[in-house]
């Protein structure tokens, strides 16, 4: 038997249900999701989630229909799908929750007195971290960019989750750094695996949902847990990322794709007045991969318009 939050699921089922994490003002419960497939055969438990960021879709749709098509009567292991972990978030349609407009992403581990969004934190680091052995995180460039395809290794971590990250698929390896309080940070420090897999944005598009779908699929071959041999890159891209903001408050139009090319001095970017004079050009500040570009015209002064990303190296299986 498997058993997480209120779930306790027999070897070759199926079951879903909710984690509580408290009440809205009106009444209704809130919690997290759970959708679980516990394996007929013995082996790890793999957690993906998605919808951190209410305003990021692909992943959301990825993870109801990756766990879909799995069989249980062949499943070795067990997967924990966390298709929506922000509710009030996606019903705000929203980065953040509408309730308390916190950045679920940078406040783990959690406060279990804090508002919703600080609970929320703290129930997932109580409830989820300690019954699952890995658990890789799904995202879009939001609601207001599109990012290239990639997979964030925290920094620090490489011994305990590169194989999980290079699974994921994707060319670029983002080496995160300096920020925390994100959905990896609990589960790294507890001394397992975890991985942010990165892709698309401003938008929902098929392509991106199986993206991620195929990430699923390729990292539970490498886990063994389903039959098949895991496909591996050649080599991969280490990438560091800087973020551009704006001077300019204006109409902002990108002049580069996500995943492009570039050279130190390279135009990126231009933000206009509304006659179109050129109050602010964006320029690439060293040789390397645009990461994720803005998408929403609008922009004021402050505000993210590129990530650029530095290339460290690179990373041969």
């Amino acid at each position: 038997m498997y058993s997480i939050g209120p779930l306790t699921v027999a070897p070759g089922e199926r079951a879903q249900g909710l984690i509580p994490v408290g009440t809205s003002s009106y009444g209704v419960e809130l919690g997290i999701p759970l959708i679980v497939v516990n394996g007929a055969q013995d082996g790890p438990v793999l957690c993906v989630d998605a919808g951190v960021h209410g305003d990021e879709y692909d992943g959301q749709e990825a993870i109801r229909r990756a766990l879909a098509e799995i069989d249980p009567a062949t499943l070795r292991g067990t997967v924990v799908g966390i298709p929506c972990m922000n509710t009030p978030a996606f019903e705000a349609a929203a980065r953040a929750s509408g309730i308390d407009h916190l950045n679920l992403n940078r406040i783990f581990p959690g406060d279990a007195e804090g508002s919703y969004s600080q609970r929320l934190a703290a129930t997932f680091v109580e409830q989820v971290v300690p019954a699952v052995d890995a658990v890789v995180d799904l995202h879009t460039g939001g609601a207001y960019g599109e990012i290239a395809p990639l997979v964030i290794l925290q920094g620090g971590y490489e011994d305990l989750a590169t194989g999980l990250a290079l699974a994921a698929g994707h060319e670029l390896v983002w080496k995160g750094g300096k920020w925390g309080g994100t959905v990896r940070h609990p589960v790294l420090e507890a001394g397992k695996p975890a991985i942010t897999i990165e892709c698309g944005g401003a938008t929902y598009r098929e392509t991106n949902v199986e993206h991620h779908m195929n990430s699923i699929r390729n990292i539970l071959r490498s886990l063994g847990m389903t039959d098949g041999e895991a496909q591996l890159r050649d080599t991969y891209t280490t990438v560091a990322g800087t973020f551009a903001r704006s001077a300019a408050g204006g109409f902002f139009v990108a002049r580069a794709e996500p995943g492009e090319t570039c050279k130190e001095g390279d135009l990126i970017a231009t933000i206009t007045d509304h006659y179109g004079t050129t109050l602010e050009e964006v320029t690439a500040p060293q040789d390397g991969i645009v990461l994720w570009v803005r998408r929403i015209r609008t922009v004021r002064p402050g505000d993210e318009v590129v990530i650029f990303g530095e290339v460290l190296g690179e990373i041969r299986p």
